[in-house]
């Protein structure tokens, strides 16, 4: 510049290039506090931990979602038997009988109502498998079929046994039949099983026997339930029959002895296939038509 000093002029310059860059600090400093630890103060945030120290969160709560109960309880592994299927179940031990029952629900859709469920025995509802000593291995039979399965086969047994009261309506009483009297001549065993009249009871625990058959020999029946089977026994042998292999079951009450019944066992499609059984006990009639025919199940 005219009149200032060459020494002046370089003094000039440099105090507007100070002055530029003191304008840019406030905006350099405005974009390095966010990397700072606490805005320049230097010491830690609310919240951190001083550098160079490890922080310690406290462990979570644990949440159970039943699954260390479950697997604290004794379980058994059964082999569940049912129409000729059979399921491998691990279940509870301290679980009841009903309890197994919705079980054998959910994988047979079977109803519990329509469950016979053995296990040495008629299985209790009430007790635990615990209670019942059930072990690893142990089977459980099932018998019993669903309301459909119920409906396909009791409908056509249901009108044959119709068809057939009406036959017996149009003859004589079969008692009086020449293919009977020689063995109703015979007279009553003497050791029959005792008759109750006017009363019907379930079936014994115990084989029905002290009957005859139409030959006039000694015959017994046994109802093997959690085989679904009837078991006809005379001297020479024993019949297993399936339950239902047997089509009809027919009975009448013996003139003269009405506190017991001739009964037979339609065990093919005519009558000749009828297996005779004479002084039945009158309170176990019902009994053994249900439980041939299916009816038991809904007991």
């Amino acid at each position: 510049f005219p009149g200032v000093p060459c020494n002046g002029l370089y003094t000039i310059i440099m105090a507007a290039a100070a002055a530029a860059d003191g304008a840019e600090d406030p905006g350099m400093e405005a974009e390095e506090l966010p990397l700072g630890c606490g805005g320049g103060g230097g010491s830690p945030a609310a919240g951190r931990s001083p550098e160079g120290e490890e922080r310690h969160d406290p462990p979570p709560a644990s949440v159970s979602n039943g699954g260390e109960a479950e697997s604290g309880k004794d379980l058994v592994e059964l082999k569940v038997i049912w129409n000729k299927n059979k399921y491998d179940v691990k279940f509870c031990l301290d679980s009841t009988g009903a309890e197994l029952k919705q079980k054998i629900h959910s994988l047979t859709g079977l109803p519990p109502a329509m469950q016979k469920v053995m296990f040495k025995g008629l299985l209790p509802e009430e007790k635990t498998l615990r209670e019942i000593k059930v072990t690893n291995g142990a089977k459980i039979m099932v018998v019993g079929s669903t309301i459909n399965d119920v409906l396909a086969v009791n409908t056509p047994k249901e009108a044959a046994q119709q068809e057939v009261k009406a036959e017996e309506n149009k003859k004589e009483p079969l008692c009086r039949q020449k293919q009977h009297r020689k063995v109703l001549d015979k007279g009553k065993p003497d050791d029959v099983m005792p008759s109750v009249k006017g009363v019907q009871e379930r079936l014994p625990t115990v084989p029905l026997s002290g009957m005859y058959n139409k030959s006039g020999g000694k015959v017994r029946l046994t109802f093997k339930l959690e085989q679904d089977q009837l078991w006809i026994g005379t001297k020479e042998r024993t019949e297993k029959l399936p339950m239902g292999s047997i089509k009809n079951v027919v009975s009448e009450p013996i003139e003269g002895h009405e506190d017991y019944h001739m009964m037979a066992f339609q065990l093919g499609p005519t009558e000749a296939s009828y297996y005779w059984v004479y002084w039945v006990p009158t309170q176990y009639v019902d009994a053994i038509k249900d439980t041939v025919l299916g009816k038991w199940q809904y007991f």
